[in-house]
């Protein structure tokens, strides 16, 4: 008698259980699910290219005559201006040399004017004159070369910047050649960055659709610079390497804000010509990838894997794995299974386009 009371409890139970499931089977199978297709579209997308700040002149500052670092006029990270000398290296021998050749300059004139007179008077000949002007001539380059090495001993700025690390200390031995310093000059600067080859044709084939060659920056810390840079030149080939090509662009630093060697992001404004566009919150996301929900001819929805290539506000640019002509779950994404036949509304995609707020559901 108590086997036959459980087996009528456990009966029932099991009726139970799937009188539940059958109704939660019925209730899901009688949600009618939102679906729209893929929209081709021209659009724009603002792009953001990792960069590289370099100051629009920056050069390295180096001895050009071996000696003693005998002063250092200014320190590290100083704004200098143009003809400010910066560093001197012990001159004395230079000026031991430029007194040996004025000597040899006042010599020769001596001797030029004695020849000269002696050559009016049929004294010597004027192969006699000739030879003293040219010893002449000999020992004013001789000076001149003197003064030359001279003045290299002040080393000055060749224009108006900001003086980086000083390597050396004073009284160092300096070699020809020896790096002293970096001067930036800040007041313009460039930034470089990479561009793909397909962007790269959309961007010079499109110019009608790009507006101006104006482009952002927003620095290391997030925020964006408060100039506008312009894009100046492209180089002239592309990294077979990488299948990139870099661009150049100019931006005003009044505040001299960035240096040389930063890093940031540039902003550009890039065409695109029939882009194919989905809202996001129609897609799902499994180990980095994202997916769509097809509904096939007879409702049943089939998971695809697609390639999102831009990502905007709202909706994703794709490259691939669904076509203009299929419709695609639009909400409940996350409720449907794999192979499931759903019941569905189709939507407008131009009206879906206008009312995106949410992501996936």
């Amino acid at each position: 008698m108590m086997k036959r009371v459980v087996s009528g409890v456990v009966l029932s139970a099991v009726l139970l259980f799937f009188s539940c499931n059958g109704k939660k089977e019925e209730k899901q199978e009688d949600s009618v699910y939102p679906v729209t297709s893929p929209v081709k579209m021209d659009t724009i997308i603002n792009k953001d290219f990792v960069a590289q700040i370099q100051s629009v002149k920056n050069i390295e500052v180096r001895a050009q005559e071996k000696g003693f670092l005998e002063k250092i006029y200014v320190d590290e990270g100083q704004y200098v201006r143009a003809g400010q000398t910066l560093f001197r290296i012990m001159p004395q021998i230079y000026q031991a040399e430029l007194l040996k050749a004025r000597a040899e300059v006042e010599q020769a004139s001596i001797e030029l004017k004695n020849a000269s007179t002696l050559a009016s008077n049929n004294i010597v000949s004027k192969n006699e004159r000739s030879m003293a002007k040219a010893k002449l001539d000999a020992a004013n380059a001789e000076m001149k070369l003197a003064q030359i090495h001279l003045s290299f001993t002040d080393i000055k700025a060749p224009f108006s910047g900001v003086i980086d690390r000083i390597p050396l200390k004073l009284g160092s031995l300096v070699d020809e050649g020896d790096l002293l310093t970096t001067l930036s000059d800040n007041t313009n600067i460039y930034s470089y960055f990479n561009v793909s080859e397909p962007e790269y044709l959309n961007y010079q084939t499109h110019v009608a659709d790009r507006g101006s060659q104006n482009v952002s920056l927003m620095m290391a810390n997030g925020e964006m610079f408060n100039q506008q840079g312009e894009i100046q030149t492209i180089e002239g080939q592309f990294d077979n390497e990488t299948g990139n090509i870099a661009f150049r662009a100019k931006f005003p630093n009044p505040e001299k804000l960035l240096r040389n060697g930063e890093t940031g992001k540039v902003r550009m404004t890039l065409p695109l010509k029939n882009a194919l566009i989905i809202p996001q919150k129609a897609t799902y996301e499994i180990q980095d990838q994202k997916y769509v929900f097809v509904i096939d001819k007879n409702g049943v929805a089939k998971s695809k894997n697609i390639k999102v290539s831009y990502e905007l506000p709202d909706i994703y640019v794709i490259s691939s794995g669904i076509s203009p002509d299929e419709k695609i779950l639009l909400e409940g994404v996350q409720k449907v299974k794999d192979d499931q036949r759903v019941k569905v509304k189709f939507q407008d995609p131009k009206k879906v386009l206008q009312n995106l707020k949410l992501k996936a559901e």
